[in-house]
């Protein structure tokens, strides 16, 4: 198995996710005492959000390079974003250190495409859902029609994601405001949801949703498990 780099701290609840599915995955596939050949730099959380907030992309890019060229140094042969918003700078980080780059709206496009779904909704931070570089990727590489929230179910988002998610609160609350956003995207034409968000799967499960969900961050985990496990030409 390949050795697998993860740019984690975005948050630290999205990291241990990332961490659990992923070796999940491999006792599924390799057996129940197989772990995952792993290596994690995690970055400060306040730091990538703040430079997020200032809309300082390039800052932000600057920190996850940092991250990438470490992991590339400890022998990591791929690296994975542990965030949905981070990949608003992923080609960036990509160009940087030359190691194979997962970008997780390119995973998210071909699960919709190949469940058959052409109009996909999307929930997730305010800064993935107002930036053109996810969407657009699901738009030009996958052919989808995305269908995004209006300013306030995006507000709502990432209020729960930032002042309850990242720090490991699970509002009943918020579930129920999560689900009348996916109604309104259902009412405007989405025929599945990209949970764009990594902490958003610990708030909103299959069982709670009215639409299919793309669970980005198991799809990303299963992309790289994939890559991991195959063997060089």
């Amino acid at each position: 198995m390949k050795l697998i780099g993860i740019v984690g701290g975005l948050s630290w609840e999205a990291t241990a996710l990332y961490y659990r599915l992923l070796n999940e995955a491999t006792a599924r596939e390799l057996g129940e005492h197989h772990n995952a050949r792993s290596v994690i730099v995690s970055v400060d959380f306040a730091e990538a959000l703040a430079l997020a907030n200032q809309n300082d992309w390039d800052g932000l890019a600057v920190l996850l390079i940092d991250a990438a060229k470490r992991l590339r140094d400890a022998g990591a042969q791929m690296v994975l974003l542990s965030a949905n918003t981070a990949h608003i700078v992923a080609d960036q980080v990509a160009a940087a250190v030359d190691l194979p780059l997962l970008h997780i709206a390119d995973i998210a496009g071909s699960a919709a495409r190949a469940q058959g779904f052409q109009r996909v909704g999307l929930i997730g931070t305010r800064f993935t859902l107002e930036s053109p570089v996810y969407a657009d990727r699901l738009r030009d590489r996958a052919g989808l029609t995305v269908i995004a929230p209006d300013a306030s179910g995006r507000e709502t988002l990432q209020r729960m994601i930032v002042d309850e998610l990242t720090v490991g609160r699970i509002e009943p609350r918020s579930r129920e405001q999560c689900v009348a956003i996916i109604n309104q995207l259902r009412d405007q034409g989405a025929e599945a949801i990209a949970v764009a968000c990594t902490e958003l799967p610990l708030l909103i499960k299959p069982e709670h949703s009215p639409l299919p969900l793309l669970d980005t961050t198991a799809l990303h985990v299963e992309a790289a498990l994939r890559l991991a496990l195959q063997e060089d030409p």
